[in-house]
C-alpha cells in the first residue's frame, strides 16, 4: 500500500491541463480562465458624476455663491461644452463631467430659482467625481488561471470582453459495476440494491467544473465490462466504482489491463478507500474506486476532485484542509490515514460515532472529514485536528 500523498502524486502524473476554448461571456461563469485577459477600455471611460447635482468650477465652491445653470447632462447624454467660472451644469449620476468642472455639488446643498442656483452648504470635501480609469485602465489584466465568479463576469463585461478563453471541461465517464445494482426508479430484485455512488460522483464532478457521463451499469462479466469500457471512449477521465478488489467477482482491473491499462498503483493506506486503483487507459486517466458508497464519495473528494482541478489548469494540490478544535475526546488511530465523517461548528468538531463505509445517512450529515494520520495518538477535547471541508 502507498500513502495518500504518494497516490496523489501518481494521479497528478497521469493528467495534464486541458486545452483552452473560447466561449461567449454569458457561458463563462464558473469556468476556469485559461489565459490572461486585458481590458479593452478604461472604466469609467470618462470622468463621471458620482451624484445627482451640479457640476461647477473649483473657484465657485463657496458658501452663498450664485451660479447660472447653462445646460444639463445625464448618463448617456453628455454636455460637450466647457464650463466657465460662474456657471453650473445640471448633472445626474453617471453623466460625463464637462471640461472646466472640477466638482459636483449635490442637489441637496443648493437652492434653485429658475436658471440660478445658490450654494447653501459648501462643507462637502469630496469632488463627487469618479475619475477616468478610476476602476481600471485599458490594458489592465485579469490573470489566469482563475475560477470565474459572477463578480468576475461583471468585471469582464465592463472590460468589454465578449469572448472568454476558458479551459475545456474534462469529460468524466462514470461506470458503476456489479450484478447487485439497479438504477434509481427501477424495481430491485431480492438480492439487489440501488446504484447511488455513480449519481453522487456525477454531481460531485459536475460541481467541480467537469462534464459527467453516466454510463450503463457494467455487470460482473468480462463481456459486459468490455462493452461498457468501449462506451467510455473519448473521455478524459474514466471512473469505475466497485470491482477493484481481488475477489472472484472483482474483474475491473483484469478487464482494464486486458484493454491496455497501464496501472499506476493499487491499494492506499487509508480508511475508507483502501482498494483504490489508478492508471491510464488509452488517452484517458482511470481511477478505480471502491464500491462502498461512503468510500467512493470520500475518495471522490480526496482524489477525484484534485485531479479534475489539475485538468482545469488550477494546479496540482491536495484537498484543502483547515485546523479545527475537537469537541470531544477521540481514541488513537490505527496504521492507515482515516477520513472520518464529522460535523464542524463554532463549538468544535464532532466526529460521528458510526464510521461504517456504507452509511450514506451519516455522510449526508457531515460537513467535513476529520483527518487522522496513521498512528495518530488519542486526543482530548480542545486539541486541534485537520479537517477537509465538504
Amino acid at each position: 500500500m502507498i500513502s495518500v500523498a504518494e497516490a496523489l502524486q501518481d494521479l497528478f502524473a497521469l493528467v495534464t491541463p486541458l486545452p483552452a476554448q473560447d466561449v461567449p461571456l454569458r457561458d463563462a461563469a464558473q469556468r476556469v480562465l485559461a489565459r490572461d485577459v486585458t481590458a479593452r477600455r478604461d472604466q469609467p471611460p470618462f470622468a463621471a458624476s458620482a451624484m445627482d447635482g451640479y457640476a461647477i468650477h473649483a473657484a465657485d465652491h463657496r458658501q452663498g455663491a450664485s451660479l447660472t445653470v447653462i445646460g444639463e447632462a445625464a448618463a448617456g447624454h453628455g454636455w460637450h461644452g466647457t464650463l466657465a467660472q460662474g456657471q453650473a451644469l445640471r448633472i445626474f449620476t453617471g453623466a460625463p463631467v464637462p471640461a472646466g468642472a472640477s466638482r459636483v455639488i449635490i442637489q441637496e446643498n443648493v437652492t434653485r430659482d429658475g436658471e440660478k442656483i445658490t450654494i447653501t452648504d459648501a462643507q462637502d470635501s469630496g469632488s463627487n467625481i469618479r475619475p477616468l480609469g478610476g476602476d481600471f485602465a485599458q490594458g489592465t489584466s485579469l490573470p489566469a488561471p482563475r475560477h470565474l465568479s459572477p463578480n468576475d463576469i461583471a468585471l469582464l463585461a465592463a472590460m468589454n470582453i465578449a469572448s472568454v478563453p476558458v479551459t475545456r471541461k474534462p469529460v468524466v465517464a462514470i461506470i458503476a459495476t456489479g450484478d447487485e445494482l439497479v438504477q434509481p426508479g427501477d424495481s430491485p430484485g431480492p438480492d439487489q440494491i440501488i446504484a447511488s455512488n455513480s449519481y453522487g460522483l456525477a454531481a460531485l464532478v459536475a460541481a467541480a467544473g467537469a462534464t459527467a457521463r453516466l454510463l450503463p451499469i457494467a455487470r460482473d462479466s468480462i463481456a459486459s465490462l468490455e462493452q461498457t469500457f468501449a462506451l467510455a471512449q473519448g473521455a478524459d477521465l474514466i471512473i469505475t466504482i466497485g470491482g477493484a478488489s481481488v475477489g472472484d467477482h472483482d474483474l475491473v482491473g483484469q478487464v482494464a489491463q486486458s484493454l491496455g491499462m497501464q496501472r499506476s498503483f493499487y491499494k492506499i493506506a487509508m480508511r475508507p478507500g483502501k482498494p483504490l486503483m489508478a492508471g491510464r487507459l488509452g488517452s484517458a486517466a482511470m481511477i478505480g474506486l471502491p464500491g462502498n458508497p461512503v468510500s467512493a464519495m470520500v475518495c471522490g473528494h480526496v482524489f477525484v476532485l484534485p485531479v479534475i482541478r489539475k485538468m482545469l489548469g488550477l494546479g496540482a494540490h491536495p484537498a484543502a484542509t483547515q485546523t479545527a478544535l475537537l469537541a470531544h475526546d477521540i481514541s488513537a488511530n490505527g496504521p492507515r490515514a482515516h477520513y472520518m465523517r464529522a460535523h464542524a461548528t463554532a463549538a468544535g468538531v464532532t466526529i460521528f460515532e458510526r464510521q461504517d463505509s456504507s452509511l450514506l445517512s451519516v455522510l449526508t450529515q457531515a460537513n467535513c472529514l476529520a483527518l487522522r494520520p496513521p498512528h495518530d495518538p488519542a486526543r482530548q477535547a480542545g486539541e486541534s485536528v485537520q479537517i477537509v471541508p465538504l
